[in-house]
């Protein structure tokens, strides 16, 4: 039955006995060092990463480096979509007008980790997921390893992960979710498993939660920003015994600036920066591609026509548009957005033109973004080794490597920690030592 959180004692219970998971398959990579050399690197190049060419004609790196901006502007269509599904080959490529970017991806790479033996169960167990979805969680599954604790399944939806881990592994699984249609359609699989799973329905980011997380085993696949971020803070707080991450969309919950828990960082990421990290998709079909450029060449030709308009070449924000907008004609579309800002289109407007501009600078902002995006993945790997050295600074050993090919999800960095086995002292222990005056 699905339940609300009163207290964390009625919630989720502390294992009689304590249990702990043995040590990491790989040895620390030092990761508090290549964090403040991403650190200094990505300080150092931000007027290359920062501005953003929809919002910018020419951003001052193209004066800078004229050579490889007209180089970016010169790519054929087929040459750009080369370059836009395949990082390797555009930091290789742009790697030879601007070294830097090719030192940086060389500290952002990772290992791929080795999964662990891993028996799949048979395919009624997935009915109703997603054949990309089903590929996720299993490579997630096929490499946490040892489970002995109860897990604690975070943002869980109808918790695929946390059953599949508890069968795999013989624990109890809490799945905490905030939508309690999801909630109870996992209720309903786990008992036609016969598993014990039990959903609770909860906002994780609701301020004073109270959760017992203590002795238990966290997961959370994709969890957005700072859900992922909170179950981390949890754990060092309250002396998890194991957790296993794979985090995704970072700008969530940051309303202006990151907060890192590192000290001695010097590289200030903004809301907008933080997006950047996560701008590399590979799950698009061809009608949502197709919408998604013409919305952005759209919106160009409308902030050409009102820049005119108003005599200002300055970047304003714009709302969100509205989907259905698309299915207007262009000329409908920038008389959509002219009501909302209150702004009065000439009757001579040639649209014509103005959507042939929007288009060529569509054309543009693609090919010049590519520069961009040499950066996403060292920002979020700065952004995943702000959260290992906290975790190593708890005496929590770290394991972090890719848990799938980029081509099953762009977010595949997964991050285990378990707490070192020699820092785990019972509270009984504490209080045994503690009144006996040592």
């Amino acid at each position: 039955m699905t339940t609300r959180f009163q207290k964390d004692e009625q919630m989720i219970t502390s294992p009689s006995q304590t249990t702990r998971i043995g040590a990491m398959t790989t040895p620390s990579k030092n990761w508090q060092q290549r964090l403040h050399q991403l650190d200094q690197q990505l300080s150092a190049t931000a007027e290359l990463w920062r501005p953003q060419p929809f919002k910018q004609q020419r951003p001052a790196w193209c004066h800078s480096y004229p050579q490889l901006t007209q180089a970016l502007l010169d790519l054929d269509d087929q040459q750009l979509q080369r370059f836009s599904r395949n990082p390797d080959a555009l930091v290789e490529w742009i790697g030879h007008y601007l070294p830097q970017v090719a030192q940086l991806d060389a500290l952002s790479r990772l290992p791929k980790r080795t999964p662990s033996e891993y028996l799949s169960p048979e395919n009624r167990f997935f009915n109703g997921m997603p054949g990309r979805k089903r590929t996720q969680i299993e490579a997630f599954a096929s490499h946490v390893g040892s489970v002995t604790s109860p897990i604690l399944e975070w943002c869980g939806g109808k918790g695929h992960l946390g059953r599949l881990l508890g069968m795999a592994g013989d624990q109890p699984v809490t799945t905490l979710e905030l939508n309690p249609e999801l909630c109870r359609a996992g209720e309903q699989q786990a008992q036609r498993f016969g598993l014990y799973q039990s959903f609770t329905e909860v906002d994780l980011l609701q301020p004073g939660l109270e959760l017992n997380v203590t002795d238990h085993h966290g997961v959370a696949l994709h969890a957005c920003g700072e859900l992922h971020r909170s179950l981390q803070r949890r754990a060092v707080t309250h002396g998890m015994a194991a957790l296993d991450i794979v985090p995704c969309c970072y700008a969530f919950g940051v309303e202006q600036q990151y907060q890192p828990r590192t000290q001695g960082l010097s590289l200030q990421l903004s809301r907008d920066d933080l997006r950047l990290a996560v701008t590399e998709t590979v799950t698009a079909g061809q009608a949502e591609v197709t919408s998604r450029d013409r919305e952005m060449a759209w919106k160009l030709g409308f902030v050409e026509l009102r820049n005119r308009i108003i005599g200002n070449q300055a970047y304003r924000t714009m709302k969100p548009v509205q989907k259905q907008w698309l299915k207007l004609s262009f000329s409908q579309f920038c008389q959509q957005l002219a009501d909302r800002e209150a702004l009065s289109l000439p009757a001579d407007t040639d649209w014509a033109e103005l959507e042939a501009f929007g288009w060529q600078r569509f054309s543009e902002v693609m090919r010049l973004s590519l520069l961009r995006n040499c950066f996403r993945r060292p920002i979020e790997l700065w952004l995943v080794l702000d959260l290992v050295t906290d975790l190593e600074a708890h005496d929590y050993q770290i394991e972090l490597g890719t848990f799938c090919d980029r081509a099953v999800t762009p977010r595949n960095i997964m991050l285990s920690a378990r707490k070192r086995v020699n820092s785990m002292v019972s509270s009984s222990e504490i209080h045994r030592v503690v009144n006996s005056g040592i």
